[in-house]
């Protein structure tokens, strides 16, 4: 029974720490990007143990406020707002406009986007991809991937795979900038009028290379979102394979009741 009265006490005297910081982060006391405090100054201040002061740290970065880095301490986020990601970014009217899918996106959160173009070229196929895309794995298809930030932070990565045959005439997908409305509007103005996007989400901590390309903190979550883009005769034209900062995405769906 003590033991149990022991480690009640110890969880509520973490939790209770970690509250403090976070209200001092939330009012300001503690400003984006400024240091924690120092686990030694921790445990004189509120008295307690290395291992509550470790734990109510942990807490914090569960909740998102701080961040951990090797060797330099923690601190205070200072990442940018949340954006939503929206169905209907996917609409034809943005494409008509000239507008991407992340520009409309990101009209729609506020803060200016940019995006880095990685590489555009060949690649083979990966397995899962290419029977998304119903060819055999292996199979040459165009790669083009992409680092986009908001204000100056990375926020996501995604590389999109599209069949060789369908590509190889429009010599714009080859290029840094396919022009205004994207890849999309290049494959309706080739004949590929697309019809629908089927989306698969996946939640799971990052891998210490995607931690470094998104500036995350070690053990960050991510999202891994991949999406068909299928024509009107029921072909998949495009799988876009997409790697997104958590703490930065709301996922926002709209689809009809209706059979």
């Amino acid at each position: 029974m003590a033991s149990g009265e022991v480690a009640s006490t110890a969880k509520a005297k973490y939790l209770q720490i970690a509250d403090d910081l976070a209200a001092q982060i939330k009012s300001g006391t503690l400003a984006p990007g400024a240091a924690v405090p120092s686990e030694a100054e921790l445990m004189e201040r509120y008295g307690v143990a290395s291992g509550t002061v470790r734990k109510a740290v942990a807490e914090l970065r569960t909740m998102q406020l701080i961040e951990t880095h090797h060797g330099r301490g923690s601190y205070v986020r200072s990442r940018p707002p949340v954006q939503r990601k929206s169905s209907d970014r996917f609409r034809r009217a943005h494409r008509l406009a000239g507008k991407a899918a992340y520009l409309a996106e990101a009209e729609q959160s506020g803060g200016t986007p940019s995006v880095n173009v990685l590489y555009v070229g060949p690649v083979d196929a990966p397995a899962d991809i290419a029977e998304r895309l119903g060819l055999p794995a292996g199979s040459q298809v165009l790669a083009r991937k992409r680092r986009y930030f908001r204000d100056g932070t990375p926020t996501e990565e995604a590389t999109s795979y599209l069949p060789w045959d369908v590509v190889k005439d429009i010599p714009e997908m080859f290029a840094e900038n396919p022009g205004g409305g994207g890849i999309y509007a290049r494959l309706e103005e080739h004949g590929h009028r697309l019809a629908e996007f089927t989306e698969t989400v996946q939640a799971r901590l990052a891998t210490k290379a995607e931690t470094s390309a998104l500036a995350l903190s070690p053990g960050a979550p991510v999202i891994r979102l991949v999406r068909n883009a299928m024509t009107d005769a029921g072909r998949v034209v495009e799988v876009c394979d997409t790697l997104m900062a958590a703490d930065q995405f709301i996922l926002d769906y709209r689809f009809p009741a209706r059979d």
